[in-house]
């Protein structure tokens, strides 16, 4: 398991994503057969590429206990532009371990994208997933590295971060905050004041609705942390699970 987990993380050096309004943090559990409708969006004002918005509806699977796939349809919307088909996106993650089994959880995610501008080339994400708790406080940190593939330009593989802490007050509510980043290219960071950091305040919640059924969701509104990250950033992911 480790021989295989130190193989995944060498390859995903050659590879790295670029950061939209609608991200949202990736956690490294699995649940074997749970069939999920994915919705989600998001918006920002950069200071250089001014506003955005962007949403994606997607369809998942959990194929095995250590493998869920998902399919996303991807949209966006620029100021003063209509909205526009973006991209397809494929998504897999792989659980690692079993929950409990060690004092951190530990996945892995796989993202493969075809944005409609045929020159971006393909997109590839993936990283390490980790994930620990303390009482009713449960932490989770990613690793994430993406470059376009095939794309008309000169490409780098970027690296970029996700984290998110949450306090579980109920099933129904819970609190915390979370944060997105991109430091530049892997072995060669960008200016501190030229990196993307955005933090802020996150809500978090699962309702019931019977056996297997029930809507899980997630928000937060971030705030940037350098010259060179969205101002503000207001995003939010909803999820049927049945």
């Amino acid at each position: 398991m480790i021989r295989v987990t130190l193989a995944a993380m060498l390859l995903a050096i050659a590879m790295a994503a670029l950061a939209g309004p609608a991200d949202y943090v990736f956690l490294p559990g699995v649940t074997y057969g749970e069939r999920e409708i994915d919705l989600k969006m998001g918006s920002w004002k950069h200071p250089t590429d001014g506003n955005l918005s962007a949403g994606s509806i997607g369809f998942g699977y959990g194929v095995t206990q250590r493998w869920f796939t998902e399919v996303y349809r991807k949209y966006e919307h620029r100021g003063g532009e209509g909205t526009r088909l973006d991209a397809w996106e494929w998504e897999n993650k792989f659980q690692l371990t079993e929950p409990g089994q060690y004092p951190v959880d530990i996945g892995f995610i796989v993202e493969l994208e075809r944005p409609q501008d045929r020159s971006e080339g393909y997109e590839a994400l993936l990283g390490p997933l980790f994930q620990t708790e303390f009482g009713k406080v449960q932490l989770n940190a990613n690793v994430l590295f993406g470059r376009h593939l095939h794309a008309s330009t000169e490409q780098h593989t970027g690296l970029g971060y996700q984290w998110q802490i949450k306090y579980r007050l109920m099933p129904e509510f819970e609190f915390g905050a979370q944060a997105f980043g991109e430091v530049g290219r892997v072995g060669h960071w960008d200016p501190s004041n030229e990196q993307s950091h955005r933090i802020g305040p996150a809500v978090f919640g699962k309702v019931a609705r019977g056996g297997r059924h029930a809507v899980r969701y997630n928000a937060a509104w971030l705030v940037g942390a350098t010259e060179n990250s969205p101002h503000h950033t207001l995003r939010a992911q909803v999820e049927y699970e049945f």
